[in-house]
């Protein structure tokens, strides 16, 4: 065998280059924030040289310097791609801008002018023997009117539909849930007032009258509340996991009995959630119980006899009245009924965050 020459003398392979690490330019976090400042500051020399006194102009040219801006600074940057993402990000958050800039000149206004007359006295008493041009009275009887309707509405709806969207989900597959479908959502476009009026024609045929107390308010607030509760109900069940069902049919459990100690339990959260965003939702309905309950001046604690007056309504009927203190004892009515919308729904995210589900 002969020996193998190797050759000392033969070069090396030659390493191949290194590759340089991928670079971009970027601007810095801040610059969206400064961005924003430059197109404030122009669109104030615009508007004051231009002699534009309304805000809301300053704003959207404000606005619109603030989007242009960041395309032609983030195009030069970072490049065109990357500069239509900023540009729709941009958007996004001057929509928000704008959609929350009415909500707090709302809030701002009922604050300023509800607090005028918005006392204990206030919350304790009613608009009995008090002449309409004067000071003084309360809103007492109206709050225990919309707790009672709303109570009522919400003993009568929420069952049902929670019973409707579990039928919905769980069972319903032929032509039945289709109809049931179909009017859950007809429904969902109802108006107040038609709720009210079919009420008010079905209270004709069977008892012959009108009626006037807080129940039959009660019920067209339940038919205004029933398709909300479906439908959020309905979309909760449809987040539990099927192999939480699998998992317990499997075991031998019955359908009905996995639905109550496994499917229920698991959407409590979400189906509590639901269920008060749909309280909250007609709380603010006079429509109805203008129509059905009639409004009164005295503590009416019985909702099955005799008109009764509610939050909504107050508002509408002192707003008509057309003075200055019947107009304080509006913005502070309503300030009472935007602070009984809000408690609902923070006690709505409350029973959420406490039932959601905890993985380990």
């Amino acid at each position: 065998m002969s020996d193998l020459i190797v050759d000392d003398k033969a070069p090396a392979p030659a390493e191949a280059p290194a590759t340089p690490p991928l670079a971009s330019r970027q601007l810095p976090k801040w610059a969206p924030l400064a961005i924003a400042a430059g197109a404030v500051v122009v669109a104030g020399a615009i508007g004051a040289g231009f002699g534009l006194d309304s805000k809301i102009q300053w704003g959207l040219i404000a606005l619109f310097l603030f989007v242009a801006g960041s395309y032609v600074i983030t195009a030069r940057v970072e490049g065109r791609r990357q500069a239509k993402d900023r540009v729709a990000t941009s958007l996004v958050w001057s929509s928000f801008i704008l959609a929350v800039i009415p909500l707090y000149s709302l809030v701002e206004t009922t604050i300023s002018k509800g607090v005028k007359v918005l006392d204990v006295n206030f919350l304790t008493h009613s608009m009995n023997n008090v002449l309409t041009i004067q000071p003084g009275g309360g809103v007492y009887h109206a709050i225990i009117g919309t707790l009672e309707q709303v109570g009522i509405a919400a003993v009568i709806a929420a069952p049902l539909g929670i019973l409707t969207a579990i039928y919905l989900v769980e069972y319903g597959k032929g032509a039945l849930a289709k109809w049931v479908t179909f009017f859950v959502d007809v429904m969902t476009g109802i108006p107040s007032i038609v709720a009210g009026l079919f009420i008010l024609s079905m209270w004709f045929v069977l008892i012959g009258k009108a009626p006037a107390t807080g129940f039959a308010g009660s019920l067209a607030l339940a038919i205004l509340m029933m398709p909300i509760v479906v439908r959020s109900t309905e979309e909760m069940l449809k987040l539990i996991p099927n192999e939480l069902r699998e998992a317990s049919l499997a075991l031998g459990v019955p359908k009905w009995r996995t639905i109550v100690k496994v499917v229920i339990p698991t959407a409590i959260g979400g189906i509590t959630t639901g269920v008060m965003l749909a309280i909250a939702r007609i709380a603010g309905e006079s429509a109805p119980i203008a129509l059905l309950v009639f409004g009164s001046n005295l503590i009416n604690t019985d909702p099955f006899k005799d008109p009764q007056s509610s939050l909504p309504f107050f508002i509408y009927q002192q707003y008509g009245n057309g003075n200055e203190p019947s107009y304080d004892r509006a913005w502070a009515a309503a300030l009472v009924l935007i602070a009984f919308v809000m408690i609902l729904n923070l006690v709505a995210r409350g029973i959420a965050r406490w039932k959601a589900p905890k993985y380990r």
